[in-house]
């Protein structure tokens, strides 16, 4: 049967003929053969599963057809000077037929991603999305013999880790910048996804990063002004498969990992996918490790041909001792401490300052469920839940530079500290026209519930010179601080208890004014409600409070060349809540940061190079800033503007090329004199840039061994700059990685080595810490 017609210009007499070929899995097929029986005229698909042909006007017999495949025929009409579009054609696919059809393979540009599912809450394509975005693959993912979302995320241009993951309740792994704004990965498949300790990549199929304000689809509890981090998880398919690794590299690190999935009826109607691994990871420092196990099930349940229940969990436990991180003292100038740049520390970089014992556990219980109904042709409803479930307990070491030859050693402890995010969000898309323009919506109404039961305390231990030609430093330890505390009540405490709750419905369309120019609007509602912050010591809540907020979104792309380039331009717009009143007693209002942006978008050679090139600029106003000794005025505003490029080509078989290139100009402007037109301590980097350039034997004897190589660049990084305390910078660093694999049918081995040159840096923000070393680590993996 015929699909939908659309008028197109084509060759007199002829019409065209397109559509996209799955597996039953809704994997995209490629390399399979379409064409009109009887006929000479026809196509292959490629890596998205699309055909498209001419062919003259009639009616004619589709024939899908590769070798081990059950060949398809479908009656189709073609009529001239049209494009007809086929329903989407599902090809049952064996185990050995697998090994001759490339399913979502990517092999032209297999680091490139076409488009999203979750960028816009709807199926978009890149090149019809006015929001920039990167997707990181999982190709890209297993090149690189990544085993972290932080060792993806290097692949992300403009996005800069500040802080490792501290494995503390309510921290929600590491913490990164984008576009001069601190952000962090607490989503997943688009909802509440918080994971206390580093993020494993067992169960990533791709991690999206998207770019600028993005509230207005997504929130603003799990977003920043620079964007936001996504991880799309695997996803159970109807036949038995899996692979089993096992890792092992220096400072101590060993990994064993397993991706399993499985049928669980003849009708293959309930399907399990289990993803597991446990990792420990030394330190290059003299003391301290990472241990995390994760276990992560997913259950889809296909009850019928329009309804489909997924049930996903998330359980993970640890222990970890706390990065080496060293703080500023509060109110203390550069100057009085005498050294202004991170290499001028007269440090041993090498060297944890403490025993090593002081350690501690974490854990998150995550849970996930989505119901997807297909209503009709033109509408689905998809309803989700997520309540993720964050906890640790034990001490936290950090140090505050006093001198250029000394610090101060003192711990940040966590008591059975919980955090928890429940969201319940209820979505409806639709892909209709009205008259002859298409309308592709989504509909949504989002709860979030944060439930926050945190509990630090903490003592300053002692003073130390950084270089003790003899002691050691061993007496920071877990007795000594049990001691401290037993001794009498901690330097500090610092509770973080309270509830909130954030009622939202968003709408957004993206409308199709011709088949090169599409429009997108969006805005969101949200109702804030804060019940309170609980003080042990009084019990009772203060600082109740309701806030209200719209956010607003929009964009233009107009295709300059259909499919291949895209001229786009955006608004975005985020906000965060503020408490409390100014100086007239007037109550704060949600501080905003709005966006205007505009770059092209390419997809060209035949999908050999896919770039995008963007100038951004933000705004963010309504700043909370002092008013006088006492009091606040929110007036203050902050800019921040740049340039990002990235770049993905294929550009001849086998050779795989990523890089990213971005600038960013941070500054405050009418907040205190103090920082007025300086650059804030927190926004990172001004220049970065990435790449990994990879090539894999397409043919021949040795074909499947590969070879990768790339890096990270950063520049200078002032940490504290303001005109009172002076300027702490961490200086620029390069960073070069290599691996190295083959892979066979069954096996595959791989090796990988990072920080070739041995290049001793340091990250952070308002902080520094020193970063691993040269490490080595090599996996093998059995496939069946």
């Amino acid at each position: 049967m015929a699909g939908h017609v659309f008028a197109d210009d084509n060759d007199a007499g002829k019409g065209t003929i397109s559509g996209y070929v799955f597996t039953e899995n809704s994997k995209p097929v490629e390399n399979v053969s379409v064409s009109l029986k009887g006929t000479s005229f026809g196509s292959v698909t490629n890596e998205e599963g699309k055909f498209h042909f001419k062919a003259p006007a009639g009616n004619y017999t589709l024939v899908v057809s590769h070798v081990g495949v059950k060949a398809q025929e479908t009656a189709v009409i073609i009529k001239a000077s049209q494009v007809t579009i086929v329903p989407n054609i599902i090809l049952s696919i064996s185990t050995s037929a697998l090994q001759q059809v490339t399913v979502n393979a990517n092999k032209t540009n297999k680091f490139s991603t076409k488009k999203s599912d979750d960028v816009a809450k709807m199926p978009l394509k890149n090149l019809e999305n006015p929001q920039v975005y990167t997707t990181i693959t999982k190709s890209l993912i297993t090149d690189q013999l990544a085993f972290s979302e932080d060792d993806a995320l290097k692949n992300a241009p403009g996005l800069q880790q500040m802080w490792n993951a501290t494995g503390r309740g309510g921290d929600g792994g590491s913490y990164y910048n984008s576009r001069g704004f601190i952000l962090q990965g607490q989503l997943r498949n688009g909802l509440a996804g918080n994971i206390t300790n580093t993020v494993d990549a067992v169960n990533i199929e791709s991690i999206e990063v998207l770019k600028g304000p993005s509230a207005t689809l997504f929130g603003s509890a799990l977003t920043s002004y620079g964007g936001l981090i996504n991880r799309v998880t695997k996803k159970p398919y109807d036949t038995v498969g899996g692979e089993v690794s096992y890792s092992a590299g220096n400072y101590h690190f060993n990994r064993v990992s397993a991706d399993i999935n499985t049928p669980l009826d003849g009708q293959k109607n309930l399907l399990l996918r289990v993803n597991t691994a446990f990792n420990y990871q030394g330190s290059f420092l003299t003391n301290g490790y990472n241990r995390n196990f994760v276990f992560d099930p997913s259950l889809l349940y296909k009850v019928n041909s329009r309804l489909t229940i997924q049930l996903d969990a998330e359980i993970s436990t640890g222990s970890n001792t706390a990065n080496t991180i060293y703080f500023f003292p509060y109110g203390v100038s550069i100057a009085s401490i005498g050294v202004s740049n991170a290499n001028q520390l007269n440090a041993n970089y090498k060297n944890s300052y403490n025993n090593g014992d002081l350690s501690q556990r974490s854990r998150n219980d995550n849970f996930y469920g989505e119901v997807k109904y297909k209503i009709s042709d033109e509408w689905t409803s998809q309803t989700n839940f997520s309540a993720t479930n964050s906890f640790s307990d034990g001490f936290g070491s950090y140090y505050y530079l006093l001198s250029k030859d000394s610090i101060s050693r003192n711990d940040q402890s966590t008591r059975n500290s919980k955090d928890q995010f429940i969201e319940v969000q209820q979505n409806f898309n639709g892909d209709f026209k009205i008259g002859k323009l298409r309308n592709r919506f989504v509909g949504g109404l989002d709860y979030i519930r944060n439930n926050s039961n945190q509990f630090f305390f903490g003592s300053s231990f002692d003073k130390v010179s950084l270089q003790q030609p003899t002691a050691s430093y061993d007496n920071f330890n877990k007795a000594s601080m049990d001691a401290v505390y037993a001794a009498g009540a901690p330097g500090f405490t610092y509770p973080i208890i309270f509830n909130s709750n954030t009622y939202s419905g968003y709408i957004s369309d993206v409308l199709n004014i011709t088949d090169r120019l599409i429009a997108s609007a969006a805005i969101r509602f949200d109702h804030f409600n804060n019940e309170g912050n609980y003080s042990p010591t009084t019990q009772l809540k203060t600082g109740a409070y309701n806030q209200n907020a719209f956010s607003p979104k929009f964009g233009l792309v107009y295709q300059l060349v259909k499919n291949q380039v895209s001229l786009f331009s955006n608004y975005q717009n985020g906000f965060t809540n503020e408490q409390g009143t100014d100086y007239a007693g007037k109550p704060f209002k949600p501080e905003q940061a709005n966006q205007i942006e505009g770059g092209v978008k390419f997809d060209v050679f035949a999908g050999k190079l896919s770039s995008t090139l963007s100038y951004y600029s933000i705004n963010v106003k309504d700043i909370i800033r002092p008013y006088d000794a006492l009091h606040s005025i929110q007036n203050g505003t902050q800019q921040s503007q740049g340039f990002e490029a990235e770049i993905i080509a294929n550009p001849f078989t086998g050779f795989n090329v990523i890089t990213g290139f971005a600038y960013n100009d941070s500054k405050y402007k009418n907040t205190t004199a103090d920082v007025d037109g300086l650059r804030p301590g927190t926004a990172a980097s001004p220049y970065s840039a990435n790449f990994w350039l990879s090539y894999r034997l397409p043919q021949g004897v040795l074909k499947g061994l590969g070879l990768g190589f790339g890096g990270n660049y950063a520049s200078d990084n002032k940490v504290v700059n303001s005109r009172t305390l002076g300027t702490f910078t961490l200086p620029e660093y390069t960073v070069f990685n290599a691996s190295a694999f083959y892979d066979f049918t069954k096996f595959r081995v791989a090796v990988k080595m990072n920080n070739i040159g041995d290049e001793k840096y340091w990250i952070g923000y308002s902080t520094f810490n020193p970063q691993q070393l040269r490490s080595v680590a090599a996996s093998v993996t059995y496939k069946f």
